[in-house]
């Protein structure tokens, strides 16, 4: 019989509070859009949806592990004390999720402090569940996966994402002038965890961006690891939600010398 562990548990729940979360959220944009705020800028807005699918979550978390902690990166959470504590985005690209496009998800992982335990990214709009549990590897819809073993930046395809604030936007989109002719091309999908879990399965050679939060990456960055891929800040140091860049390994190194150069050229710009 199979030892069930901690992780396969705290796996099971993330994929499960993901997939009923995301379930609701594409079931209730169906039947209407509705927005009811923003917050840094007038582009980075909420719907009712992120906050349904929020609560949704945090309650199942609390009746199936009512000690751990819970941050919510729309306000929810909770302050436990068995030590491992859950980040969760309930959805990762909302602004692809108000206009119809796929890549949009939810995103649900669980940390203790030697880092990053499980994680779940679903994807309702095309059915793939991602996730992973520490030192047991990465899956898309039950199947193992792999990231791209390519070893040539040139022929990399990299993702990127760009801030709500209109200078940093600017700087960021001049920094990718620096480099796009150095790689094969530039993909936006306009959600961390897609992008970080594109990686994972090979879909993208490479992710970079800058100023994320834990919910971002907590979940996807754990699913890329476990499929093989590197994770650091630009400069190869540990990653940080300041500086995410995921990679195939054979890239990781090149894309770090380009992504470091690029930020010489063009600091960011005080807000």
């Amino acid at each position: 019989m199979a030892r069930t562990t901690m992780t396969d548990g705290l796996r099971s729940l993330a994929e499960d509070l993901a997939r009923r979360a995301g379930t609701h959220a594409r079931g209730g944009r169906s039947l209407g859009m509705r927005v009811v705020g923003t917050k840094l800028t007038d582009t980075d807005m909420v719907t009712t949806f992120d906050r349904e699918a929020e609560a949704m979550i945090i309650g199942g978390l609390r009746a199936a592990r009512p000690d751990d902690s819970i941050v919510g990166e729309e306000g929810g959470g909770h302050v436990g004390s068995s030590g491992v504590e859950w980040h969760v985005d309930p959805i990762d690209g909302t602004t692809s999720f108000m206009y119809g496009l796929p890549t949009w998800c939810v995103s649900i992982g669980a940390r203790d402090k030697h880092g990053a335990l499980a994680g779940a990214v679903y994807l309702p709009d095309l059915d793939e569940m991602f996730s992973a549990a520490r030192g047991e590897g990465a899956t898309l819809n039950g199947n193992p996966i792999r990231c791209s073993s390519l070893t040539d930046v040139s022929k990399a395809l990299v993702a990127t994402g760009f801030s709500y604030t209109p200078a940093h936007r600017t700087v960021q989109s001049r920094r990718v002038t620096e480099f796009i002719h150095l790689i094969r091309d530039i993909r936006r999908m306009g959600a961390a965890a897609v992008d970080i879990c594109f990686v994972a399965c090979g879909r993208l050679d490479a992710y970079f961006e800058e100023n994320l939060h834990s919910w971002d990456v907590l979940a996807a960055e754990l699913i890329a690891r476990e499929a093989g891929a590197r994770s650091g800040d630009f400069g190869g140091g540990e990653l940080r939600p300041a500086e995410v860049l995921v990679s195939a390994p054979g890239v990781f190194d090149s894309l770090s010398a380009l992504l470091v150069a690029s930020q010489r050229r063009h600091p960011h710009v005080a807000t």
